[in-house]
Parts: C-alpha cells; structure tokens; sequence
C-alpha cells in the first residue's frame, strides 16, 4: 500500500498539471470500488475548476468551489496525466478530463481504492474528521504522543500507527522511526517518557520528510506511460534487512510481527 511520502510525491506530481484547470468531463468505467464511485460524479464535477491539490492522511484532495474530490489509491491504485492518444489499460477506471486533452487517469488493478465526492466542508468529512495531526505540521509532538499514550499497553509500534493517533506512520516508517529514535517496536506505548516520546516524534518527522525528498526523482512518471511511482527507492535502514548488520552496531538485525507486519529492530541498539 503506497504509505504517506508515496501519496505526497502523487500529490506533487499532478498538481502542476491540474491547478486552476476546469474539470470538462469525468468518464467513469468502474463505479465498484472500495465505496461506490457516485453515479451522478460527472455531473456533480463537470464545469468546476480545481482549485488546489492537497493531502490529508493518505487521501488525496481536489479542492473547488463547490465541493472537494477525495481519491485514496488504496492497495494498488495510481494517478497519472495522459492525453486521450494513450491506449486504455484493462484497470483504467477513472478519467477526469480538461482542455487541452488532458486527463488525469485512475488505475486501481485491486479496486481498494476509493474516488468520492463530497460538498460539505472537508474536515467534516467521516473519512477525515477523527485522524489525528499530520506528522510534518507543527500540532504533531512528542507531548501529545507521551499525553496519549498513558496508560496504553499496546506495542509503541501499533500505538504510531494507529491513524487516531497521529496519520501517515506506516508500517516501513514506524520501523525506520523507532530505530533512529532507539526504542524497541515492542515496549508498551505507556511506559515511554516523554523525552522519548520527544524525540521519535522528530525521528518519524525525519523519516518522512527524507523519503519525501528522495521521492522527487519520480515527479517525471506521473507524464509518461508508466506513471506509478510505486515505493520509490529509499535509504532504508532497518526494514527488509532482517538477518543484516545493524549499520551501528553492527549486530544482526532481528524480525517479529506486530498486527501481522513485519517489524524489524536491533536489539542492542533498541531498548
């Protein structure tokens, strides 16, 4: 699943290409998604200039003057700008076409990704109103991890990586986040200090922000056919390295599953 640094670099990508462009038509080929694609999209988007491209979490958000267009890519799903001379693909659902034969494709070869369309404010919206800060903007800290992890028994891993607590800390930037912060992925979240919890909050900071920076180089797929950045490559240094050297101590890097993911520590460097 594309995590938050993955979608951010989609986020970038298109936006150039879209921003201030009015929508002309939405061709839809597939309305059965992770939710229903409205029946009436065309109709509700159609004539609407998009006004911005942000991000909230892992969604994705058109934003205009009537109303704001969520995509989740989901599993598999990708966006990427064409012109009608491409050749459809067999999972080509989605087409929002503008002038100049532009169209911003949706693919999603496992359809659990999501296109909806809302007119209520945003924030508001039940997707989006209960996630917690985002973990680049200044209301994400180490003090409102430590206050709410009180108490909490669960795995300082799980703790990260539920939404509610704070979005976008998946499963490969909690392993990277914990190792740089030296925490073991196993610790109960309410037995860390908060100067711990001070410090992994700028280390999951710092994880994101590098992976962002490194997924610049794939800003060139979102014009061409392949135009699915996919996890790009990235300076990782714990996970999928299980049995390696640590690149501290040089101990063997050890593998357990937390919530059925694969979570990968030093255990003299992790405490």
């Amino acid at each position: 699943m594309p995590e938050l640094p993955e979608v951010e670099t989609v986020c970038r990508g298109v936006a150039p290409h879209i921003t201030g462009r009015t929508i002309q038509q939405v061709v839809v080929r597939q309305l059965r998604l992770r939710w229903p694609v409205p029946k009436n999209l065309n109709e509700s988007v159609s004539g609407l200039a998009i006004q911005s491209v942000g991000r909230r979490a892992k969604y994705l958000l058109f934003a205009t003057d009537k109303g704001t267009l969520l995509v989740h890519l989901g599993m598999s799903g990708s966006l990427r700008i064409v012109t009608s001379q491409q050749e459809l693909k067999t999972h080509d659902h989605i087409d929002f076409m503008f002038a100049d034969d532009t169209i911003m494709r949706y693919n999603d070869p496992r359809r659990f990704g999501a296109v909806l369309w809302t007119s209520e404010p945003i924030n508001d919206h039940p997707l989006l109103k209960d996630l917690g800060p985002e973990p680049l903007l200044p209301n994400f800290s180490g003090e409102h991890l430590h206050a709410l992890s009180k108490n909490r028994k669960i795995p300082v891993k799980s703790f990260i990586m539920d939404s509610h607590i704070v979005v976008g800390v998946g499963n490969i930037y909690a392993n990277e986040a914990l190792f740089m912060a030296g925490i073991h992925p196993c610790r109960h979240a309410g037995q860390i200090d908060l100067e711990a919890y001070q410090k992994l909050a700028g280390c999951i900071r710092t994880a994101l922000a590098n992976a962002i920076q490194q997924g610049g180089t794939t800003l060139r797929d979102f014009v061409n056919e392949a135009g699915k950045p996919g996890y790009f490559q990235q300076q990782l240094r714990v996970y999928g390295r299980t049995g390696l050297p640590c690149v501290h101590c040089q101990q063997p890097l050890q593998e357990t599953r937390l919530s059925n993911r694969s979570t990968v520590f030093c255990a003299a460097c992790q405490h």
